[in-house]
């Protein structure tokens, strides 16, 4: 057994404390280097190199040491070690042989590994080359599918196809020259597809502008049937109204609202629109698009807008609002389905333009306009246009603004024909009385006026108290009360009922009222058409209420609230002024008249010796022409009337006799003719008392008579045939009895008074004491009236 020998440690001479910590620390394997550094920068490198030489003979020892002690085992190791040496060469001879054998054998197997890489490599190329094909293939299908969509005018699913090719497939073809070919025709496709959608929407602007007029026109009739519906309706309610039926409540909540179906009602066809602005979308050009459409309706626009000269605006003004209608539904409808299209502001801006040419187009047109039919005409149409594009959100105020800015022209002209019609209707009337002879013409000129003095329907033949100027005239107002509503209605004015009245008024006052006034006073007439002029005033006067409740009922007011007001015409006072100037201008015929049989007082005997018995023969005459005159004026003047024309004929009788003893062609009278004249006013005084009383007037007027229209000449004449004259002065006789006397008119009149016939022996032949106290009383007046002046 060998034992090892024990490790000794030398501690040779020299060591120091130093070169034990160097060694401590190589032997710990710890870093030297802040040691090294430190010699380096004490600047004693020796001392250090010294030390390191030092540990490096130490551990040779003690490496000589190890060797010696473990020598024995290292032996052994060597041994082995020859063993493995002398096994891997025989193994390096094993392998050898193998090798060579494997390399016998892998030759054949290499060549097939070769040739099967080859084949893979084949392989992998064809699968790429298919793979290549079929992905040229599908851009290729692509693109005959585009070619085809293109060809057949399917657009969109053309540029979906491109698209298509552009996003997934282009980037991804094998052929480069294939992609730089597809790459170039995408742009020429596009362009290619923009302008055949161009093209096709060009003739769509050229299809919808021409049927706009179409659009329109249906539109406007629609409106116009509405409306016709709607005025059926409110006539029904009038009716029952009137007539207080039951079935009013029901009536009034039967009003149907039916809404313009456009899709059945209008063809508006706006697909190849819709399919113009989708494909400049998918091209990325909206922009182009909208700024394209929004120029071509502008020019559309303005040029519909243009009047054409060759043709009168009333032949064509219905053809020039229905496109101007269309044009607007059409941008209605575009505004609303075809997206941002066309926005609010630019449909704003369009009907801005259109509404500031319509305007000053119809001012302009209104102004040169001449007939009231024309105007209506228009204007039904403008209102009903504007009621057409105010359901579609149209603001038409300007527009209608322009009609009521005309209205005044319109009922200028409409009063001038009203005018030249009633002057006809002057012209042609006979001033008879019209004889109603069957019960239509009772209801056609009557109480179609409500101008009946009866409620009873009187036997036929009628004979009405006014001539045929009276129901051609209420024919007359009646159908310019229309004219107005018509021109007014669906207007700006909210108080339809008031815009009328006024113009009813200056109907009736400024045309009515002045020719009847221009009639009466041209001097032309004689008593019976003064007269019967007069009575038809009278009649005209109560048609004014058949005016205001007709003015109503077509204004769409209830007749009750008009009655509920006791609403009356100014006209109606201005027409009662007429009808005094009337009786003024028959009074004054009368009169005349009168003077001619009152001219002949002139024959009468003013110192005749004879007393008649009877009236003078001008009073027979005055006398049957009153009688003439009040047969005819009982027939067809109110009792006022005649009791207001008789009352002025008798006050001019009295005044005429009064002139007649003032005159100077009269130089004196006698008591004979002062009887005579008391016979004549007896003969009046008598028949005017009982005319007075078969008339009726003695019911009118209680306490009055016609006997005091004579009081003047009558409390003469009892004077001048007083016993005592003179009692004249005496304030409470004169007062009681002669009243009615004119001091200076008596002082005159008495100053003539003779009372003796002319004879050459009258004086002696027949004076008595009566005529001396007669003449001495009538000497003391004339006197007391010298005095008194």
């Amino acid at each position: 057994m060998d034992v090892k020998p024990k490790r000794k440690t030398v501690t040779e001479n020299g060591d120091t404390g130093e070169d034990l910590v160097l060694a401590t620390l190589i032997g710990n394997g710890d870093d030297v280097g802040p040691l090294v550094r430190y010699a380096f920068e004490m600047r004693r490198p020796e001392a250090l190199l010294l030390q390191l030489k030092h540990v490096v003979k130490k551990k040779e020892v003690e490496i000589e040491d190890l060797c010696k002690t473990h020598y024995e085992e290292f032996i052994l190791a060597v041994d082995e070690l020859r063993g493995v040496l002398v096994d891997a060469e025989e193994l390096k001879g094993e392998l050898s042989s193998d090798n060579f054998r494997l390399q016998e054998v892998g030759s054949a197997l290499l060549i097939k590994l070769e040739e099967l890489l080859e084949s893979y490599a084949i392989k992998k190329n064809v699968t790429e080359a298919i793979k290549m094909s079929k992905s040229c293939v599908q851009v290729l299908d692509l693109c005959v599918k585009c070619n085809n969509h293109i060809s057949e005018g399917q657009f969109y699913p053309a540029l979906k196809t491109v698209d298509l090719i552009e996003r997934t497939y282009l980037q991804n073809v094998p052929v480069k020259a294939l992609r730089t070919v597809i790459e170039r025709k995408i742009p020429v496709i596009k362009s290619h597809i923009e302008k055949k959608v161009c093209s096709q929407f060009n003739e769509w602007l050229v299809h919808i502008r021409s049927s706009a007029k179409v659009i329109g026109q249906t539109a406007i009739g629609h409106t116009a049937s509405v409306r016709q519906r709607d005025v059926e309706m409110l006539e029904c309610q009038r009716k029952a109204e009137e007539q207080n039926l039951s079935e009013l409540e029901e009536f009034s909540y039967t009003l149907d609202v039916e809404e313009l179906d456009e899709d059945s009602v209008l063809k508006i066809d706006l697909t190849p629109l819709y399919r113009a602005y989708h494909i400049h979308t998918c091209l990325g050009i909206p922009e182009q698009f909208r700024d394209y459409y929004y120029k071509n309706r502008m020019l559309q626009l303005n040029s519909d807008l243009q009047i054409s000269s060759a043709q009168p605006f009333v032949e064509s003004y219905q053809t020039f609002l229905a496109q101007i209608a269309g044009f607007f539904i059409v941008e209605d409808r575009v505004l609303r389905t075809a997206g941002s299209l066309l926005s609010a502001e630019q449909v704003e801006t369009m009907w801005e333009t259109a509404l500031s040419k319509m305007t000053s187009v119809l001012e302009e047109q209104f102004s040169n306009m001449d007939s009231t039919t024309h105007l209506l005409l228009v204007k039904d149409y403008v209102t009903l246009l504007g009621s057409t594009l105010r359901q579609y959100g149209y603001e038409v105020g300007p527009l209608l603004e322009a009609l009521d800015s005309s209205r005044d022209k319109y009922h200028k002209l409409l009063l001038e024909e009203c005018r030249e019609q009633i002057v006809n209707a002057l012209a042609h009337d006979t001033y008879e009385q019209m004889v109603m002879r069957k019960d239509t013409d009772y209801e056609n000129n009557v109480l179609l006026f409500n101008i009946q003095t009866s409620d009873v329907v009187p036997a036929f033949p009628y004979i009405t108290p006014f001539s045929s100027m009276v129901p051609d005239a209420c024919h007359i107002v009646r159908s310019f009360i229309k004219g107005s509503v018509d021109y007014l209605s669906y207007g700006m004015h909210a108080n339809l009922y008031d815009v009328v009245k006024t113009y009813l008024d200056n109907l009736l006052i400024d045309v009515l009222n002045e020719v009847l006034l221009n009639t009466i006073q041209s001097g032309s007439i004689g008593v019976s058409q003064a007269m019967q002029i007069a009575a038809n005033i009278s009649v005209l006067e109560r048609a004014c209420g058949f005016f205001l409740r007709n003015a109503a009922q077509l204004s769409g007011i209830p007749i009750r609230s008009v009655e509920r007001t006791q609403a009356s015409l100014t006209a109606k006072v201005v027409l009662k002024t007429s009808r005094d100037a009337a009786y003024l201008t028959l009074l004054n015929l009368v009169n005349n008249k009168l003077d001619e049989f009152l001219a002949l007082t002139e024959n009468i005997k003013w110192t005749s010796e004879d007393v008649s018995e009877h009236a003078n023969d001008y009073m027979n005459e005055v006398i049957i022409y009153l009688d003439t005159v009040l047969s005819t004026a009982q027939q067809i003047l109110p009792l006022d009337a005649l009791y207001k024309v008789v009352s002025g004929a008798l006050e001019h009788i009295s005044n005429s006799i009064m002139a007649a003893f003032l005159s100077d062609n009269v130089k004196r009278f006698s008591l004979n003719a002062i009887m005579g004249i008391n016979n004549d006013l007896k003969a009046l005084e008598s028949f005017v008392e009982d005319r007075f009383h078969s008339i009726g007037l003695s019911e009118l007027y209680k306490e009055g008579s016609f006997r005091g229209c004579l009081i003047e000449a009558r409390q003469l004449v009892n004077l001048l045939s007083s016993s005592q004259p003179e009692n004249f002065m005496n304030p409470v006789i004169r007062e009681k009895n002669y009243n009615a006397l004119d001091y200076k008119k008596v002082a005159t009149i008495c100053e003539k008074f003779k009372d003796a016939p002319d004879g050459i022996f009258g004086s002696l032949a027949n004076r008595n004491a009566k005529q001396s106290a007669r003449k001495k009383s009538m000497d003391m007046l004339k006197k007391r009236l010298k005095d008194f002046s």
